[in-house]
């Protein structure tokens, strides 16, 4: 093509068309990449003052500035006079094959962002959930690590966290310890009792409100079983649990109160 023949009229009428609508969307993009700076640095606040957790709010935040950032492209994009119905479809076709492919990272990814924001638990609760009874070591986005009992790592995934039952046993700050201890059908009542109780007055970790109570609770075939229930603080359960087990055994038997036992009879036959 002869460019010298081009009119141009034609010429200029083409770079008016266009040139108006790349300044169009320089501008737009200019005031578009302004807002989204606003946008996330209101979101950022907003997050600090609701605690969120670090490693959330920079997720959420990156995930929102490119969502944005996006939306911003494709609107420059319509501006110069790109078609952007089909780029829209394809990124939505993207969008739901990435959904179908990983939904079960989606729905951990989902439960992380329910525990992060509405917090049931927290480092350093003890908890029980899926089976699993330990401390909560770190809530990541996908997965919950706990430190068992017995000091195993234990990784929940948080979409199964989240919707489970969890049990919390450091959010009330106390717990009550419940113990059965069962003595014989001879033994008084009113003196077993008294001694159960300066047991569980007498040991220092035993909290006075609520106050321990002890209490005939059954009956049964060889024993008269006492619930006997010590309050303490949270971190303290198992510390009163085995020392307040030790120290009953030690006081019935220096009171003389019988702890029932099975025993056996052997019957040697004479030939």
């Amino acid at each position: 093509m002869d460019l010298e023949n081009i009119d141009t009229e034609k010429w200029l009428e083409l770079a008016l068309e266009y040139g108006l609508k790349i300044l169009g969307a320089i501008v737009i993009w200019i005031i578009g990449a302004w807002v989204i700076k606003k946008l996330i640095k209101v979101t950022r606040k907003g997050m600090e003052k609701a605690n969120y957790d670090a490693s959330l709010q920079k997720f959420l935040l990156n995930l929102l500035s490119w969502i944005l950032k996006i939306v911003l492209i494709i609107v420059v994009l319509g501006t110069v006079g790109v078609e952007t119905t089909s780029f829209a479809a394809i990124l939505a076709a993207a969008g739901l094959a990435i959904g179908l492919a990983l939904q079960g990272s989606l729905g951990n990814f989902a439960g992380g962002v329910l525990l992060m924001i509405f917090k049931p638990i927290k480092i350093g609760d003890l908890i029980e959930a899926q089976g699993e009874v330990g401390v909560v070591k770190e809530i990541e986005i996908f997965t919950t690590k706990l430190t068992g009992l017995s000091n195993r790592e234990i990784i929940i995934p948080n979409g199964a966290l989240s919707n489970g039952n969890i049990i919390n046993y450091t959010t009330e700050g106390t717990r009550r310890v419940d113990l059965i201890i069962g003595v014989g059908y001879d033994s008084d009542i009113k003196k077993t009792k008294d001694v159960l109780m300066n047991v569980l007055k007498s040991h220092p970790k035993v909290i006075e409100t609520p106050e321990p109570t002890v209490n005939v609770s059954e009956l049964a075939d060889s024993s008269v079983n006492f619930a006997v229930r010590p309050w303490c603080h949270a971190e303290d359960y198992w510390a009163v649990y085995f020392g307040i087990t030790e120290n009953v055994k030690i006081a019935l038997d220096a009171a003389g109160i019988d702890i029932p036992y099975p025993h056996q009879v052997h019957i040697k036959k004479e030939a």
